[in-house]
C-alpha cells in the first residue's frame, strides 16, 4: 500500500533550512480533466478506471514478503580466507608426516641391508659407489622416459652444487666405513652428535651466536656419546672416526644444500639426483685407488661362496633404498626448515638404533644404553631450545 498524500496549494518549504522555494500553487485534483483514470489523494493511491468498479471494491492484494538470511559476499570471502589456511596447514602437516614416516622406514631398511652387505663384502668404497651409481641410473631413466621432468640447470647451478657434492661424498663414504667396522647402533649413536658439530661450525666458521641454553644442551650430547664410546664392547677407532667425520661432512652438506636450493626452480627430488651424479663422478676414481678391481673380484667370490646368491639381492636392495631414503629426505628438506629436518633426523636415528639392535642381536650393556639415551635426550633438548630461540626471534625481531 502506498501511503496517502494530501496535496495543498501552500508553498513547499524545505525543513532544516532557511531556504524556501518559490511559491507555487499546486492545483487540486478536481481541476484536472479526467479522461480514463482518476487520481485519489486523500486515500491510498491507486489507479482505477472510471467505467469500472468502485475503488473501494478493488482491494489490493497483499503479496507475502519472503526473507532469506544470507551472509554478505565480504563475510563469505572472509570465512573462506579463514578456512583455507587451516585446511592447507593441515594438508601440509599430513604431507610432512608422510615424508617423515617414509624417510624413517626406508632408512631402517637401507641400514639393515647395508650392514649385511658389509659383513659379507667388506669394501665400503665400492659399496658407496654402487649406491650412488644406482640412484643416478634410476633418475637418468626417469628423465629419459619422462616419468620425472628433467631439471633445467646451467653452469652456475653445478658450480653451487659442487661443494655440496664434495661434502656429501665424504660423509657418505665415512659413514659406510664406520658401519663396516662397528655395529650400526654405535655408528648412529655417534652420529647423533651432529647438532654439536652444527653449532660449532656455525659459531666458529660462520660467525653465528647462540644463547647459553643451546650450549648447555650440547653437554648431554657430548657426554652421552663419550659414555657410549667408552663402554662399547666392539669399539674400533676407524669406525669411531668415520662416524665423526661423517657428522662434520653432513653438517656442511646441509648448510650448502639449503643455500643452494634457495632461489632455484629445481625440486628436492631432482636436486638430490644431480647431487648423486656429481658425487658419483667424484667418488669413482677414489674408490678405484683405495680398493681396486682385484680386491673387489676376490671379495665378491668369497661373498658368493659364503653367502650365496642372496648377496646380489642385498647389494641391489641397499643401493636402491639408499637412493630412495635420501631422495625423500631432500624432498622433506624442500618443504621444511633445517631445524625441523634435524628433529626428524634425530627421531630417525632412534628407530635405526632400536631396529638394528633387535635384528642383529647386538649386545648392549646397560651403561652403554644409558649413554645412548643421554645423547639422544641431549639432541631432543637441543631441538627444543632452538625452537624457543626461533619463537623469540619471531615475536621480538632484532632491528638493524
Amino acid at each position: 500500500m502506498i501511503p496517502s498524500v494530501r496535496l495543498s496549494p501552500t508553498p513547499v518549504a524545505f525543513a532544516g533550512s532557511n531556504l524556501r522555494s518559490k511559491s507555487a500553487s499546486v492545483p487540486s485534483v478536481s481541476s484536472f480533466k479526467p479522461s480514463k483514470y482518476v487520481v485519489s489523494s486523500l486515500r491510498p493511491l491507486y489507479l482505477a478506471p472510471l467505467n469500472g468498479s468502485h475503488p473501494a471494491e478493488l482491494k489490493p492484494q497483499r503479496q507475502p514478503l519472503e526473507f532469506r538470511c544470507a551472509a554478505s559476499a565480504a563475510d563469505d570471502n572472509e570465512s573462506k580466507a579463514e578456512v583455507a589456511p587451516v585446511r592447507s596447514e593441515g594438508a601440509q602437516r599430513l604431507k610432512i608426516s608422510i615424508y617423515f614416516a617414509t624417510w624413517w622406514a626406508l632408512n631402517v631398511i637401507f641400514n639393515i641391508y647395508n650392514k649385511k652387505v658389509l659383513n659379507a663384502f667388506p669394501y665400503p668404497w665400492l659399496t658407496s659407489t654402487l649406491s650412488l651409481a644406482c640412484g643416478s641410473a634410476m633418475m637418468l631413466f626417469s628423465w629419459a622416459t619422462r616419468l620425472v621432468e628433467a631439471p633445467k640447470t646451467d653452469l652456475d647451478f653445478w658450480k653451487v652444487l659442487f661443494p655440496v657434492a664434495v661434502a656429501h661424498t665424504i660423509g657418505h663414504v665415512a659413514a659406510t666405513v664406520s658401519m663396516s667396522k662397528v655395529a650400526v647402533s654405535f655408528t648412529h649413536i655417534i652420529k647423533s652428535a651432529e647438532p654439536a658439530f652444527s653449532v660449532l661450525v656455525s659459531r666458529f666458521l660462520l660467525g653465528e651466536t647462540f644463547p647459553v641454553p643451546v650450549y648447555l644442551s650440547l653437554l648431554p650430547i657430548i657426554g652421552g656419546c663419550a659414555l657410549a664410546a667408552v663402554t662399547e664392547l666392539n669399539f674400533n677407532m676407524v669406525g669411531f672416526m668415520g662416524a665423526m667425520i661423517s657428522n662434520l661432512a653432513f653438517v656442511f652438506r646441509n648448510i650448502f644444500s639449503k643455500r643452494g636450493m634457495k632461489g632455484t626452480s629445481v625440486s628436492g627430488m631432482n636436486y638430490y639426483a644431480c647431487l648423486s651424479i656429481m658425487s658419483l663422478v667424484l667418488l669413482t676414481p677414489f674408490a678405484i685407488a683405495m680398493e681396486g678391481p682385484q680386491m673387489w673380484a676376490a671379495g665378491w667370490q668369497k661373498a658368493l661362496t659364503e653367502v650365496g646368491p642372496n648377496v646380489i639381492w642385498w647389494v641391489a636392495a641397499q643401493s636402491v633404498f639408499y637412493h630412495l631414503y635420501n631422495q625423500v629426505s631432500y624432498m622433506s628438506l624442500d618443504q621444511i626448515s633445517p631445524l625441523t629436518f634435524s628433529i626428524g633426523n634425530t627421531m630417525k636415528r632412534i628407530s635405526v638404533i632400536v631396529s638394528s639392535i633387535i635384528i642383529f642381536h647386538t649386545p648392549v650393556r646397560p651403561v652403554n644404553a644409558l649413554g645412548a639415551a643421554i645423547a639422544i635426550l641431549g639432541t631432543f633438548l637441543y631441538s627444543q631450545v632452538c625452537c624457543i630461540k626461533i619463537s623469540l626471534l619471531l615475536c621480538f625481531p632484532i632491528s638493524n
